[in-house]
C-alpha cells in the first residue's frame, strides 16, 4: 500500500502546484493550461474526442495483432534455423535504428494517407519487442532439458510444443507489454503524416489553432489508452501464466536461523 500511495501523493502535489501556478498567471494559458481547463475539454468535446479515438484505436489494435503474427513467426523461424537467424537478425536491429519520422515520406508514397499507413507504422514499432522477447524465451531453454526429452524419444515438434513454447511465454508477454504501449503511440505518429481522423490529426489541428488544453487532453487520452492495452496484456499474462504467479505467491522466504 505504501508503494502505491507515495507515487499517488506525488502526483496530487504536482497537479496542485500546476493549478496554483496557472491560476496566478505565471505561465500564459495558451502555453500551459490549468488542469481544470484540460478537464473541461472532455465534457465540452466528448463527441469530437470519441470520433478521433476510434480510428486510432482501430489502427493500434490491428497493427498490434499483425505484429504478433509476424513477430511470432519470425522468432520461430529464427529458433528453428541458424541460417535464417544469421540472415534476418541484423536487419531486425537495423530496423530499430532508423528514425520513424525519416521513413515517413516513403510510407506516404507506399500506403498513402489511409489507415494502411497507420497500421504499418504500428507494425514497424511493435514487431521487434515481440520477436526479440519470444526468441530470447526460446533460447533460454536449457540444452540439458532438450537433450533429456530427445533421449526419451520426443520429436522436435514435441520438444517445441511441450518444452520451448511454455518456457518462452514469459519473454513473449514481456515483449507484448512493451509493444502494447508502443501501439497507440505508433498510430498517433502515423496520423501526424496525414489523414482525416484520429488523435494525431486532432492534436495537429489543436496545436495549429493554439488550443493547448485540447492538446493536453489528447495526451491524457493517449496515456489512458496505452495503459488500458498494457493492462489487458497483463491480465492475459496472469491468465496464461497463472502457474508461474501462483508459485511466486506461494513462495515463502526462509526464516533466518537464531544465532
Amino acid at each position: 500500500m505504501k508503494n502505491k500511495l507515495l507515487p499517488l501523493g506525488l502526483f496530487v502535489v504536482l497537479i496542485l502546484l500546476w493549478q496554483w501556478f496557472s491560476a496566478r498567471g505565471v505561465v500564459a494559458f495558451w502555453i500551459v493550461p490549468s488542469p481544470l481547463d484540460v478537464l473541461k475539454v472532455f465534457p465540452q468535446k466528448s463527441d469530437l474526442i470519441w470520433h478521433h479515438i476510434q480510428p486510432t484505436l482501430l489502427a493500434a489494435i490491428t497493427g498490434l495483432l499483425i505484429s504478433i503474427m509476424i513477430g511470432s513467426l519470425t522468432a520461430i523461424l529464427m529458433d528453428a534455423s541458424k541460417l535464417f537467424k544469421q540472415l534476418i537478425y541484423p536487419y531486425l536491429v537495423i530496423s530499430q535504428t532508423v528514425p520513424v519520422i525519416a521513413v515517413a515520406p516513403l510510407i506516404i508514397i507506399w500506403f498513402g494517407y489511409g489507415v494502411s499507413a497507420k497500421i504499418f507504422m504500428v507494425i514497424l514499432m511493435c514487431f521487434f519487442p515481440i520477436t526479440l522477447g519470444l526468441f530470447e524465451g526460446f533460447q533460454g531453454v536449457p540444452v540439458e532439458q532438450i537433450r533429456l526429452m530427445k533421449a526419451m524419444g520426443a520429436s522436435s515438434y514435441k520438444c517445441f510444443r511441450y518444452l520451448k513454447l511454455p518456457a518462452s511465454l514469459p519473454g513473449f508477454f514481456t515483449g507484448l507489454k512493451l509493444a502494447a504501449t508502443y501501439s497507440v503511440m505508433g498510430a498517433v505518429i502515423g496520423e501526424w503524416l496525414g489523414g482525416s481522423a484520429g488523435l494525431g490529426i486532432y492534436m495537429t489541428r489543436a496545436t495549429k489553432s493554439f488550443q493547448t488544453a485540447d492538446v493536453f487532453a489528447v495526451i491524457l487520452v493517449i496515456i489512458v489508452l496505452s495503459l488500458a492495452l498494457f493492462g489487458l496484456v497483463a491480465a492475459l499474462d496472469r491468465f496464461f501464466l497463472s502457474w508461474r504467479y501462483r508459485h511466486q505467491d506461494e513462495y515463502i522466504e526462509p526464516k533466518k536461523l537464531p544465532q
